[in-house]
């Protein structure tokens, strides 16, 4: 058991190691981004984009430490950020706009021109401490320039689209959305979720971008039990991601959000059917924003309003435009307390000691002597350190930062009152026998109501279970513990606040495993093959050609895998749980990376990167029994273990759910071999440009051996008999072999 540990702790720790190297969003390093048009005019080009509203792309050539990518499309980003008169200007860069690439799995860069904050940390400060309570992107910092010329020191934001809504919500292609008016209203209602413009969806086309291919029928249809239906809005909104959001915008003064002029904010509704907010923009944080909250500040926000800006305005006082996503939530008791809750845990983490102070110095020690060598800065360098404690000003005022946190959280410490409030779990496993009752006991100074919320996994909503008391302070629940462990937090509350266990709750929660009496061994299950993209090699069950992961059971003996997981996220190795189901002796099983568990128990919440990532088996306990990480995958091809089983990974013919029989696919010369037509209708021609006999070998796409014959220079294969599709063609020779995909048509 020592043994297994420590392999475990060394691979965990040589992964982490990997991905520290290579993390694009890594705050520890600047990122070098190197922009190449063959346009001399491509600013006047860009500017024209920008100044029609065309969201169109110019071509480029972008090198990102070092590796070039060709062919993606740029365009400017953003509204207010961009001007025809400014050299540096905001990027938004897709790179797979022509062909099927990324760097290191990401396809679309958003680089900011960190204009609105002359201490360039506020964005990536800010986003840093949103992820400790709701999902929300990464950010650093890159040195960008454009066919030679140096532009500055940019933001680098880590974009809100389908690959970041697969990593948090195991699925991306439900109802998508992004609070973005066309035309900003200073005085409208903007994308506030407010139902004034009626039932009919096209009304709604002006406020909100589609992220999606549909889903405007499930937003208007979320939107109006927002408005008309509030006591059922948990059957269409995640309210607690919702309180999350709203608490992180007033403690760090984040007014261009919802809380302002109701924008920048993204809506996923996830497979349980509720929407998820998702914050955005955070450039203009902690009061660079200042212009309106919308409530008692709605013609401007001064410093001193900002230190003391009541985080229940739209419930104390009024509502110059509709706030729904306030106003109605928090005129439900319970909802309130648990905003003010979360509101709390943040002072409390991030600024109870002034924590976010040795932050700032981290992040600005890193990027200083490249924001010093911006040409193209909006603010003078001194206002780099100036503005971290005083307010600079320029055409507005910014106000310096602890300025303005030390006096909000002494407002808001005393707003909230309940300092000693607590609420802990006590005398819990970390597992149970699945079946036996699972006792959950708390301890807390100051609730008079406490409630477990529980679910088996992420694939069910939470349900309520009212806690008892039986003495002072304590409180018990009793759970029948299911088999595949169980979830849970703890909230209780009083007349004036509530408050969590643990405190980040729901985002993060307590967890108790299903006992496991025993662990299956090392190498007993492996992964043995996986294809992270193709075109028509394999179907599913429902037709769909998805991703998929082949497993071997290496033993001579039936193996029950119920308690393993499959894992794409490094950390979070209980991301999809097998069902009850049994591997038979030497034999394999196929579960599809699809991210549709409705089309059967074999199908995992989560997709393989074409771009490249790890996958892990293992147990819910961190205990991993097997691994792989892989790099950019060929359509059609796989990445499997060669012999089959117990060799190292490489590209090969697919084999499905069999043996991986056929070679690895090595690169050959193209004078070596020659194969015609391709695609074939009929006859298929080898030439070989080598001396000797050598073998012809036909596969299909389940690696099942279907021709061989021997040739000297030349030969023909019949395919008139065969069904259209993808098929392998290997040719041994005594020194080589190599492996062709043919097409038949």
């Amino acid at each position: 058991m020592k043994i297994k540990l420590l392999i475990t702790l060394c691979l965990l720790s040589s992964i982490d190691h990997i991905l520290a190297q290579n993390d694009f969003y890594s705050l520890e390093s600047i990122q070098e981004i190197e922009i190449i048009f063959e346009e001399d005019d491509w600013a006047e080009i860009l500017d024209g984009f920008y100044i029609t509203g065309d969201k169109e792309r110019m071509l480029g050539t972008v090198t990102i430490n070092g590796e070039r990518l060709d062919s993606v499309g740029i365009r400017y980003k953003g509204f207010s950020s961009v001007s025809v008169d400014r050299k540096k200007n905001p990027f938004n860069i897709k790179l797979d706009y022509v062909s099927n690439q990324s760097y290191q799995g990401i396809n679309k860069i958003k680089l900011g021109n960190v204009i609105h904050d002359p201490t360039f940390i506020r964005e990536a400060l800010s986003y840093e401490i949103a992820r400790n309570y709701m999902p929300a992107s990464q950010a650093n910092f890159a040195r960008v320039s454009v066919n030679g010329e140096f532009l500055g020191l940019y933001s680098n934001v880590e974009a809100v689209n389908k690959d970041f809504i697969a990593d948090y919500f195991n699925s991306s292609s439900n109802a998508f959305f992004k609070g973005a008016p066309e035309n900003l209203s200073f005085t409208g209602e903007n994308a506030n979720l407010g139902n004034n413009p009626g039932v009919d969806t096209t009304a709604y086309f002006p406020f909100y971008d589609k992220e999606s291919d549909n889903g405007w029928t499930a937003l208007v249809e979320f939107i109006q039990e927002l408005n008309e239906e509030p006591d059922l809005i948990s059957n269409s909104l995640n309210v607690d991601r919702a309180l999350w959001m709203h608490a992180f915008n007033y403690v760090v003064v984040n007014l261009d959000s919802y809380i302002g002029y109701a924008q920048n904010y993204y809506l996923y509704q996830d497979d349980l059917g509720q929407f998820n907010t998702i914050p955005w923009d955070l450039n203009m944080s902690f009061g660079s924003f200042s212009i309106t909250d919308a409530s008692d500040n709605f013609d401007g926000v001064s410093l001193a309003a900002a230190k003391r800006l009541d985080p229940l305005a739209h419930f104390n006082s009024v509502s110059v435009q509709p706030r729904p996503l306030m106003r109605n939530l928090f005129e439900n008791d319970r909802y309130r307390k648990m905003y003010l809750a979360h509101i709390r845990t943040i002072l409390n983490e991030q600024f109870a000691q002034r924590q976010y102070v040795g932050r700032i110095a981290e992040i600005q020690s890193v990027i200083r002597s490249a924001v010093e060598a911006d040409p193209n800065k909006f603010y003078e360098t001194s206002g780099f350190d100036s503005n971290v404690n005083t307010t600079y000003t320029d055409l507005i005022q910014y106000p310096g930062i602890t300025d303005l946190m030390d006096e909000r959280y002494a407002y808001l410490d005393d707003y909230l009152g309940n300092k000693d409030m607590s609420l802990a779990v006590v005398n819990q496993a970390s597992s149970a026998e699945p079946g036996s009752d699972l006792v959950i006991e708390v301890e807390s100074n100051s609730v008079t109501t406490a409630t477990i919320y529980f679910r088996e996994n992420e694939t069910q909503r939470w349900q309520e279970l009212p806690m008892t008391t039986t003495e002072a302070d304590k409180w018990t629940g009793t759970l029948q513990m299911p088999a595949s462990g169980v979830e849970y937090y703890v909230y209780g509350e009083n007349d004036e606040i509530g408050i969590f266990s643990p405190a980040r709750a729901a985002y993060e929660f307590h967890k108790v495993l299903p006992s496991i009496s025993n662990q299956l061994p090392f190498n007993d299950v492996v992964i043995n093959e996986l294809m992270a993209t193709q075109d028509f090699t394999q179907a599913d069950e429902e037709g769909e050609y998805d991703d998929w992961i082949e497993l071997y059971n290496t033993t001579a003996q039936n193996l029950n895998l119920a308690g393993l997981y499959l894992s794409d996220k490094p950390g979070q190795f209980d991301k999809w749980a097998f069902p009850d189901t049994i591997l038979p002796a030497d034999d394999y099983m196929i579960v599809w990376a699809d991210e549709d568990g409705s089309q059967g128990p074999l199908h995992a919440n989560f997709k393989l990167s074409a771009g490249g990532e790890h996958v892990y088996l293992g147990y819910a306990d961190g205990t991993v029994i097997d691994s792989i990480s892989f790099s950019e995958q060929e359509k059609d091809f796989t990445y499997g273990r060669l012999p089959n089983g117990v060799g190292p990974f490489g590209k090969l013919v697919p084999t499905f759910q069999s043996s991986n029989e056929t070679s690895r696919v090595e690169e050959q010369e193209s004078s070596d071999f020659f194969l015609y037509p391709n695609p074939v209708s009929e006859i298929l021609t080898v030439e070989s440009g080598m001396d000797g006999q050598a073998t012809i070998i036909l596969y299909n796409n389940l690696g099942q051996r279907l021709a061989q014959q021997e040739y000297s220079k030349f030969c023909r294969l019949n395919f008139s008999g065969y069904v259209s599709g993808i098929y392998f063609v290997t040719v041994l020779e005594s020194t080589k072999q190599s492996t062709f995909r043919i097409i038949k048509q």
